[in-house]
Order: structure tokens, then C-alpha cells, then sequence
């Protein structure tokens, strides 16, 4: 049976729900086709998700890793395309550190791609009529850190797992304390992860659509 390793991440500055995790926690246990789902929930400490994340790969040896990650003020479900090798948090983590220009991995490489087919994954979501894009940054905080730790280690170490991460927005009820900002039902995040990983399944070549930034 394929394994599905997702991940979601501590609710982080004075927000008391995250909605990656909620959104993969809903799922956890379930069997999806022939893929057993399983969630862990990683901390917002830059210093140590990367080790807590290769150790949830390690522990469960799945075949594909979801990682998802809140992006409050994003508007939609954003797949992220590259992870790079930079901290500089505008925040403290919930250790209460705030590392700034050092690297996610000492000596590593400047950047990953993603190993999802991130276009695809698009295309299924909008077929679904769930709101999604590529995203062309992961930021420089604690979602890219777990983003480039996960990268890394499948060019290092797990050269035949698929992996990459993906930005989600608030859920409603944090939406109401944030002027202005966007938000997504819980039911439809968890869909959002349903088809995705269904997508990521039955997909072994990205598909060319021009989902790309103007910018």
C-alpha cells in the first residue's frame, strides 16, 4: 500500500489554529485508493522542524509528502514551486528566535524544484472549483525551512520520494480578526488535500499550462 505523509505545522504568531493542520489532521488514518494517510504536526521553531520532519520521514517511510503551511493574506491554495536556502524570518518562531540571513542547511545548494507535478495538481483543484495557483515563493520563514529541509533530503537521501509543500489561507474564524483578509472553509481545505493527493497518484509527467507570475 502506498503511504501518504502529510504535514501541517503550530498554530505561530498569536494565532491559536493553523489551518494546515487542521486541515490534515481531519485526514489522518484514512485510506484514499490504495494510500494510507498519515498526519504529523511539525513546530514553528525554524531551528528544528527540518530535523522533526526527516524524522516523521524516517519513522513512517511514506512515498509522497504533502507538507502545508498557513499563508495568511493568500487568497487561494498556492503549490510552491522552488525552496531556497535563506532564513530571514520578519518574526519571531515560536522558540522565540528570529534567525536572519542564515541558511536552512549549511552548505546546501541555493535551491530545490518541487518533485510534485504543481501544474497538475492546479488543473485537478480547479476542476474541483477549489482556488488555486503556483506560487513562485515559499517565503523566507518556517514553511520554507520545512519546504527546503524536505527537498534536500529527497536529493540526498530519498532520491525515489515525491515531495513539496503547499500554502494554504486563514480559516474564517481567524479571518474575522484580520481586516480585509481572505479565508477558506475547513471542508474545502480538506478537500483541496483529498485532490491533491489523488492527483499526485496518478500523475508521473506535469502537464505545460501557463500558470506562471507576470512579475
Amino acid at each position: 500500500m502506498t503511504t501518504i505523509l502529510l504535514t501541517g505545522i503550530d498554530p505561530f504568531n498569536g494565532e491559536t489554529i493553523n489551518p494546515s493542520w487542521e486541515a490534515v489532521r481531519a485526514l489522518d488514518g484514512e485510506t484514499l485508493g490504495s494510500a494510507r494517510l498519515v498526519a504529523r504536526q511539525l513546530p514553528c521553531v525554524i531551528g528544528e522542524v527540518g530535523g522533526a520532519l526527516v524524522a516523521a520521514i524516517e519513522e513512517i517511510r511514506p512515498d509522497v509528502v504533502l507538507c502545508l503551511g498557513q499563508a495568511g493574506g493568500r487568497a487561494d491554495v498556492t503549490i510552491e514551486r522552488v525552496a531556497i536556502n535563506i532564513v530571514d524570518a520578519r518574526i519571531p518562531d515560536n522558540a522565540g528566535l528570529q534567525p536572519v540571513d542564515e541558511p536552512v542547511v549549511a552548505g546546501g545548494p541555493a535551491a530545490y524544484f518541487s518533485t510534485l507535478p504543481i501544474k497538475a495538481l492546479v488543473a485537478a483543484l480547479h476542476a474541483a472549483g477549489i482556488p488555486a495557483s503556483v506560487s513562485e515563493s515559499a517565503g523566507t520563514y518556517n514553511c520554507n525551512a520545512i519546504f527546503y529541509a524536505l527537498s534536500h533530503h529527497i536529493a540526498t537521501r530519498r532520491p525515489g520520494l515525491r515531495g513539496g509543500f503547499i500554502h494554504v489561507p486563514f480559516l474564517p474564524e481567524q479571518a474575522v480578526r484580520h481586516r480585509n483578509a481572505p479565508s477558506m472553509a475547513r471542508e474545502t481545505l480538506i478537500e483541496a488535500v483529498r485532490v491533491m493527493i489523488a492527483t499526485t497518484l496518478i500523475t508521473t509527467q506535469d502537464v505545460k499550462l501557463g500558470f506562471g507570475s507576470e512579475h
